[in-house]
């Protein structure tokens, strides 16, 4: 199957390169980023070793249109996209946390509460709680950026007693991830989906927060079927849901959890199909839009002239 594992252009204007765990991210002249969303695919802090064909197109097309949908709720980054894995916007200095907000008691909140714990970044659970009950309120529960190695959590008192953030930041991310969760759970509603969780990143531009990166993707958030979700609740069985959190589980239930000394199960072309197939249905349940899969014929000089045509438009004589 077609997909786009990486690439390695030389952009005008081009200062540097990053290449991250799915994404290429290309620094034009300190004024735009050029965020290209490859095939690739992460679990537990690594890059499992195939591409899911379409992914890239489904996660920039997705977080396009989110991006779109709020920006009148929240300033954000993006510019234009002008390829269907091409998003280009501001380049911001990214804020070291990540703002998850959670709905449901789901994914790494559920682990810690079924082993014991009350208490996460600070924010008490009750007692009785099943896995994938609903909370009370939403909350959030942000984490570190880690470099290397995995993301811990913090709570936002820790964030300001370590002078990560200021009280301000804290306040104007405590808002803004409340504001962008309800509005992103108002439209998962309206397409018959559950938000239960999600994660948002800022950054600062002439010294003020944006939003930045994707939002409501299924790599950054989770969903389960609205109709189904009493139902299922009730008999104490796993929801049926719309996030990567189903590869997680195939790697934990075939012994890959990113432990040191254990090896990924191999991707049988089988598996990559579904794990593509359920990319795309996340996409038709979320915007409601019929996917169309991109022509993936000379892809690499397609996406270099879509982005060259922005960059001769918006910075001439560089």
């Amino acid at each position: 199957m077609e997909s786009l594992v990486s690439t390695n252009f030389f952009f005008n204007g081009q200062k540097d390169f990053y290449r991250g765990k799915v994404r290429d991210v290309y620094n034009i002249n300190d004024q735009y980023l050029v965020l290209i969303a490859s095939d690739r695919i992460s679990a537990f802090d690594h890059v499992l070793p195939l591409p899911i064909p379409h992914k890239g197109q489904v996660l920039n097309q997705i977080a396009s249109t989110f991006l779109d949908d709020t920006q009148q709720i929240v300033p954000n980054w993006k510019l234009a996209e002008p390829d269907p894995h091409v998003t280009i916007g501001l380049r911001c200095e990214p804020l070291p946390v990540e703002i998850v907000v959670r709905g449901y008691l789901a994914g790494h909140a559920w682990r810690v509460y079924r082993d014991g714990g009350r208490e996460i970044c600070g924010v008490k659970l009750p007692d009785g709680l099943k896995e994938n009950d609903k909370l009370p309120n939403p909350i959030i529960t942000p984490t570190t950026k880690a470099k290397t190695g995995h993301d811990e959590d913090i709570s936002f008192a820790e964030l300001n007693s370590r002078k990560i953030l200021k009280k301000k930041e804290i306040e104007k991310l405590e808002h803004y991830g409340l504001a962008l969760f309800e509005a992103g759970s108002t439209k998962a509603d309206e397409q018959g989906l559950i938000l239960v969780d999600t994660k948002y990143e800022f950054g600062i531009h002439e010294n003020k927060i944006i939003l930045i990166d994707e939002i409501h993707t299924p790599d950054s958030s989770r969903y389960f079927y609205r109709d189904t979700y009493d139902e299922i609740q009730s008999k104490d069985q796993k929801q049926r849901q719309l996030s990567k959190e189903f590869v997680r589980q195939w790697l934990i239930d075939n012994g890959f959890q990113g432990l040191d000394g254990q090896l990924v199960p191999d991707m049988t072309p089988e598996f990559v199909e579904s794990v593509s197939n359920r990319y795309i249905e996340l996409y038709e349940q979320i915007t409601g839009k019929t996917f169309v899969k991109r022509d993936y014929t000379d892809i690499m000089n397609t996406i270099s002239t879509s982005v060259e045509s922005f960059i001769t438009q918006n910075m001439q004589g560089i």
